[in-house]
């Protein structure tokens, strides 16, 4: 049989026949390839391009035609089908695929007739022929994305189609009633290819693992929660009926009580309790096994999916050999001027993003004194939490905003770098997003955590922002409720407003496109008999009008998911409630996401995928500064270490034998320093009497002398005690991650058995093929060639393969 007919019967397929399938000359017209699967009077066709009717011999008419004669040139059969659009279906022919197959070394599809395409899964064709229609280039050298962008075709996409297995999807998967049964991941693979069901997969995963990292985030508030009541320090706080505090602002401010904040005090102790440390501490272990325990799952899919031994690269270069066999591979280059001016402008991005922080700190300075002199009284009594709350919808407001500046800075920066291959410019792109969305999200929330109430000095010497305003407190009750508040309204607005706007854009934007773009009818003549509707027409415009999609809709849902995986488990001690909010956010993305890509998105075009890429070095990172952010947040923004430091060193405990006695009693009392009101600056106008009683002193959070305000000896211990808890618990929670890491394999075994057996059964085939019988002669010695060991990367196997005189 010739090149396209297959394999000559009794050979071997060799390097031979793949020359001859790169040199057979290219045919002038199209030739028809029926689908076996289908009844013959289907049509399957592969893509659909959509064009805006242009005037004949316009330069748009004249680029659309060269464009559709070279696809005519590589054999591809092209249907016109005119309406308010021109659509042109795409098939590509049969050689291509066979092609495909033999360059990826599939060796039962070689043995088969190419023209029969049962091992080709449609997600392949599509994957192909979209490859091949981006890299076509006309005359003009113009490619489809030069094209899309002059106007000269509007969209190209593959189709929805009814096959059984979307029905499937639609019925087990697209629907709010199977919302907690388990995900059809091999359909979704089948019809979206894997790098989509990967997706699903580890969101899946995640989703399942949340259920334990939210059980103990809720036993932790409820732990709080049975005792808060009983707890001494909210009891000191209850009752300092006589305790006056010193004001809140500089400007018609009064005195307070320390007992008003009883409630704030309560809610406090229910997140900042001995049970929070051993529940950051589970959290860093969860946030390892979580992933450790996701290589193992990824390893079984892909052993499944038999893509343990797949090249990404290597697909790439065979694809574009298919395309264009004169291709020459685009070498690896590097340059460091290139780098330097991208890593500059990263830089100079990220304190744009830092600066926006410190805008948002002057806006809760500003906003707290004004709240403070309203003449509202809701506004003037908690002017503290409405400033936090604001400034919490405000940081929401920027996130949304600079989430759009950041993507196009990242692509500006990506096209910059001049990435090799699209695998490496969406590795560049991903990194850079994610540092980016990072400091968007979490600059303010670093500064109320490790900042806020730290540097704005003292009564009679605060921090002003341009000599006038002075930079907010800690709310009385103590800094992590600010951290609280805010981690609570951002993670709220998140995932409610933007799983509303999620799903009502694309929804409201197919309801507008199927009323803009409902097919044209043609007027009848009298007499005249209505002509029969081609039956591809509404199949096409029914895609048509759904919402497109493009190479970052996937990546979208990644960033989404990953960035609250940040919020889960980075500053997961001040809002133990956050994997429980995820967990419920998950369940419905879930599933709305898939209600999306089935009935209001155009079809994905399948890409084939191993494993997440580099998001999982990206989950990594998140790890280690989850155990780096928890342990600041409970050295720090915390009471714990300086109740601990109270009860072992200042409390009566320590100087009398009360058994009977908790040893936090008087912590309060000893942790507020006294100010006289002699001392506050000249600008400084606040009333000297409070409930009819002159006013000489009051007290603040600090520990501070009395007489010249200077940090206390009992500062210090506490300092002291913070750094050594920061590094015991980092310490510990990092070697505990790595114990878990080794523990736990990335591979299992009965994965890495069945891969030892396919290894050990391929090479005794290939030992009796290559053994001569005893009367025949040995050839010429065997070609070397390299086996890719699936599971050490950088190592080899080298095999023989038979020459050519041998194999004839």
């Amino acid at each position: 049989m010739d090149a396209w007919g297959g394999p000559v019967q009794g050979q071997e397929m060799d390097l031979t026949i793949l020359d001859e399938i790169l040199l057979t000359p290219r045919r002038e017209s199209p030739v028809e390839d029926l689908d076996p699967f289908s009844s013959p009077n289907e049509e399957r066709w592969d893509f659909v391009l959509v064009s805006d009717i242009h005037e004949m011999g316009s330069e748009k008419e004249i680029k659309r035609k060269k464009f559709l004669d070279e696809l005519n040139k590589k054999g591809f059969t092209i249907k016109k089908i005119e309406d308010t659009k021109l659509f042109y279906g795409v098939r590509a022919p049969q050689h291509i695929f066979w092609k495909y197959q033999c360059f990826l070394a599939n060796t039962n599809s070689r043995q088969q007739n190419p023209s029969a395409n049962q091992d080709i899964p449609v997600t392949t064709r599509i994957r192909v022929v979209h490859f091949i229609l981006q890299n076509t280039v006309t005359s003009d050298l113009e490619k489809l994305h030069d094209l899309m962008k002059k106007k000269v075709f509007e969209a190209a996409f593959p189709l929805h189609k009814n096959e059984e297995i979307r029905q499937i999807l639609k019925k087990k998967w697209a629907r709010w009633r199977v919302m907690f049964k388990e995900q059809p991941i091999e359909e979704i693979r089948c019809y979206f290819g894997e790098k989509v069901a990967l997706y699903f997969a580890w969101l899946g995963w995640y989703t399942y693992l949340l259920i334990f990292a939210a059980l103990a985030g809720v036993a932790t508030v409820a732990a709080g929660a049975t005792v808060f009541s009983s707890s001494q320090v909210s009891k000191e706080i209850c009752d300092a009926n006589d305790t006056i505090m010193c004001p809140l602002c500089d400007q018609n401010c009064s005195f307070w009580v320390l007992s008003d904040t009883c409630t704030y005090a309560k809610v406090t102790h229910m997140i900042d309790n001995e049970a929070t440390v051993v529940f950051a501490m589970f959290m860093a272990i969860w946030a390892t096994v979580f992933l450790e325990l996701w290589k193992r799952e990824r390893a079984t899919v892909a052993t499944d999916w038999d893509l343990y031994g797949w090249d990404e690269e290597e697909e790439e270069l065979a694809l574009h050999l298919i395309n264009n066999s004169q291709h020459e591979p685009q070498l690896y280059q590097h340059s460091y001027f290139r780098s330097t001016i991208v890593l500059i402008l990263a830089l100079l991005m990220i304190m744009v993003l830092i600066g926006i922080a410190h805008a948002l700190v002057i806006y809760r300075a500003v906003a707290m004194a004004l709240f403070m002199q309203s003449e509202v009284s809701l506004l003037s009594k908690h002017a503290d939490t409405i400033a936090v709350m604001t400034g919490a919808v405000l940081h929401y407001l920027t996130i949304v905003i600079m989430t759009k500046v950041n993507w196009h800075v990242a692509l500006f920066l990506c096209n910059l770098e001049k990435p090799r291959t699209f695998s490496q410019r969406e590795n560049n792109f991903t990194v850079k997003i994610f540092i980016f969305q990072f400091f968007t999200n979490f600059s303010s929330l670093i500064y109320i955590a490790f900042f806020l109430g730290r540097i704005n000095g003292h009564p009679g010497h605060y921090v002003r922002i341009a000599g006038h305003w002075r930079l907010e407190e800690c709310h009385p009750s103590g800094c992590i409720t600010d951290l609280f508040i805010q981690m609570a309204v951002i993670m709220v607005l998140k995932q409610t407003i933007s799983n509303i706007m999620e799903y009502l854009v694309p929804w409201i934007s197919h309801q507008l496109r199927k009323k803009q773009k409902s097919p044209r009818k043609r007027s009848m003549m009298l007499g005249e008999e209505e002509e029969a509707e081609d039956p591809c027409k509404r199949q096409w415009l029914n895609n048509y009008e759904l919402n497109e999609v493009n190479v970052f809709s996937l990546f979208n849902e990644y960033l989404e998911i990953v960035i609250q995986y940040s919020f889960t488990t980075i500053f997961v001690a001040a809002f133990p409630l956050a994997p429980l909010l995820a967990l419920i956010n998950n369940v419905i993305e879930i599933h709305m996401d898939a209600i999306k890509m089935m009935r209001l998105r155009r079809r994905m075009v399948p890409r084939k995928a191993k494993d997440i890429g580099i998001w999982l070095q990206v989950l990594e990172a998140i790890g280690i500064l989850a155990v780096i952010g928890n342990g600041l947040v409970i050295a720090i923004t915390s009471d714990f270490i300086p109740v601990q430091v109270y009860k072992y060193m200042y409390s009566p405990c320590t100087r009398e034998n009360h058994t009977s006695m908790d040893c936090s009693t008087g912590y309060i009392n000893n942790s507020l320093s006294v100010f006289h009101i002699h001392d506050f600056e000249p600008h400084t106008k606040v009333f000297p009497e409070f409930n009819g009683v002159q006013i000489k002193k009051c007290r603040y959070r600090d520990y501070r002398n009395a007489d010249d305000y200077t940090y206390t000896v009992q500062f210090w211990h506490i300092f002291a005690a913070r750094l050594a808890f920061l590094i015991l618990f980092e310490h510990v929670a990092l070697c505990v991650k790595l114990v878990a890491a080794w523990y736990i394999p990335d591979v299992p075994q009965k994965v890495k058995n069945l891969i030892l057996k396919e290894k050990h059964s391929n090479l005794q085939n290939e030992l009796r093929e290559r053994t001569p019988s005893p009367a025949a002669p040995w050839g010429p010695f065997p070609q070397e060639r390299v086996l890719h060991d699936p599971l050490h990367h950088g190592s080899n196997l080298t095999s023989r393969s038979p020459s050519k005189t041998a194999a004839t």
